[in-house]
């Protein structure tokens, strides 16, 4: 009996941890079960944005985005990017402060990025009365803007976090060190969700093949080498590493009781 294919489009973005994750059903070095992808890959906020009109059968999401997308999206269990340790920076050229601004101007990655949704809690809990000014950029600009003097603060996320010191800038403020001291919990960052009208066989396999392709990066560490350098913003082997291993963990294998705890008290 012939098993017809299914064809499904996949997005996610060019980040180190994603390229990992996926390299693997990537490559077809992991079974794929009669499922062939269709991948793509963009930065995060371009995928929310792709979201709201549903473009991809998969793909991947700020769990900011995804709280909004719900009706349209569901969640899988694996392929997260949650953890503790790892949430977004608000960084500065030294000597700023950003309770002595009455207006300032701040560059973030994006509208629909966890980092500015932490970002707005963050300004509630401890500034209320700051009016900022945001400006949305993708994230790889957020420092060069600082540096320039075009905007007073950025957020940034991914391997930012591991060059901003060598870049002269300072961090004010951790919003995942803030976040977890609020809540004890695991920030929640990224997500990979599915559509809703697929059906659940089909999404439960694909739940099980991104474990496998996360388990077959594991046992095999070098072997996405090459597909990891020719996407990262940062090329240095140390900020990939680091990058990897702080952002897929045990909660990227399977979100768990503790993660999906942390999700739903993220989205109260």
């Amino acid at each position: 009996m012939m098993t017809h294919k299914k064809f499904i489009s996949l997005a996610y973005s060019p980040c180190p941890n994603d390229t990992y994750i996926f390299h693997g059903l990537a490559h077809n070095l992991v079974n794929t079960d009669n499922i062939e992808f269709n991948i793509t890959l963009a930065d995060v906020e371009s995928l929310n944005q792709s979201a709201a009109n549903k473009e991809f059968d998969v793909t991947k999401l700020s769990f900011a985005a995804f709280g909004a997308l719900r009706d349209k999206y569901a969640l899988l269990k694996t392929g997260a990017a949650l953890g503790r340790g790892c949430g977004p920076l608000v960084i500065s050229m030294p000597k700023k402060n950003l309770s002595k601004l009455s207006n300032p101007v701040i560059a973030i990655p994006g509208l629909g990025t966890t980092a500015y949704l932490l970002f707005r809690f963050y300004l509630k809990d401890l500034y209320p009365d700051l009016i900022p000014e945001i400006i949305p950029m993708p994230f790889e600009k957020v420092m060069p803007a600082v540096i320039k003097g075009e905007v007073d603060f950025g957020i940034i996320i991914h391997e930012g976090r591991f060059v901003y010191e060598k870049s002269g800038l300072d961090c004010l403020v951790d919003l995942g060190q803030w976040w977890e001291d609020k809540t004890a919990l695991p920030i929640p960052l990224g997500c990979i969700a599915i559509k809703r009208d697929i059906d659940n066989v089909t999404a439960s396999k694909i739940e099980n093949l991104i474990a496998k392709s996360i388990e077959y990066a594991a046992k095999n560490p070098m072997a996405g080498t090459e597909y990891i350098k020719k996407h990262a913003r940062e090329l240095a082997d140390n900020v990939i590493n680091e990058h990897i291993n702080l952002y897929v963990n045990d909660f990227s294998k399977n979100l768990g009781k503790q993660g999906q705890n942390a999700v739903e008290f993220f989205f109260k």
